[in-house]
């Protein structure tokens, strides 16, 4: 059985097909990028009309929904098919913006699906974890944005699926990567990253002092990570701004 995660992870990829459908192609790829609204749980495109026609990822109901000024229809996830969703988005990008959707990506994913692919929700527990995950990594982040005053976008990116930020720190000489990544072989849980770069090029933590929250890791991966299982708001924003604080005294 396909884990919730993978699933979720599987499902954002018709929002990023959307916007890579039907807008203009950015170089940085941020027109497949999402934004995640904490209120209603819900992973969303940009608008993809002037009527503001979105799809959406709810978390809550498990379902995508296309959604506008003037229209909302949903379909269900648990027990779908790949196949009919594809139809679904398909009908409905001809009926309200007169355009042709593609379920082509020009990245690869560590997985493939076929059009039999079903859905299903197996474990409503993981799910509702799952979206207090993204909500609270969206707290931290707007607490980063606010204190640092950055005043940049939080997008979750579909190739990865990682909830992110990426900015110069005002009256500073680095540029920070910071976000919540989906677990990998950095962490076998969901975590915290950050990443600072100076002169274009990634700061190498391991000469740094340690840190009262989080761990420094120089193999690869050049920067920080804070398990997130089990943290709340504060434990991210103390963390962040350690990181940060001691970045700046590179």
């Amino acid at each position: 059985m396909d884990t919730i995660e993978k699933q979720l992870h599987i499902a954002s990829q018709y929002l990023a097909a959307a916007g890579i459908s039907f807008l203009p192609k950015k170089e940085d790829d941020s027109h497949t990028n999402l934004g995640f609204n904490p209120e209603e749980a819900i992973l969303e495109t940009h608008s993809l009309s002037d009527a503001s026609d979105k799809l959406i990822l709810n978390y809550k109901n498990f379902s995508l929904e296309w959604r506008s000024d003037a229209v909302s229809k949903v379909i269900d996830l648990d027990g779908a098919t790949h196949k009919g969703l594809v139809e679904w988005i398909s009908s409905n990008s001809r009926e309200f913006i007169n355009k042709e959707y593609s379920y082509k990506f020009h990245y690869e994913l560590p997985y493939s699906i076929d059009d039999d692919f079903t859905f299903k929700l197996s474990d409503v527990e993981d799910l509702s974890e799952m979206m207090h995950l993204r909500i609270l990594a969206q707290f931290i982040l707007e607490r980063i944005d606010i204190h640092y005053n950055l005043n940049t976008s939080i997008r979750i990116w579909p190739h990865h699926f990682d909830t992110g930020i990426y900015s110069l720190i005002p009256d500073s000489h680095i540029t920070v990567g910071l976000g919540l990544a989906i677990p990998d072989s950095l962490c076998e849980n969901h975590y915290l990253y950050i990443t600072g770069y100076k002169g274009g090029q990634a700061i190498d933590p391991s000469g740094l002092e340690s840190l009262t929250i989080g761990d420094w890791k120089s193999n690869g991966f050049k920067g920080a990570i804070l398990d997130a299982r089990g943290i709340v708001e504060a434990d991210g924003v103390k963390f962040f701004k350690e990181v940060i604080s001691k970045l700046q005294a590179v």
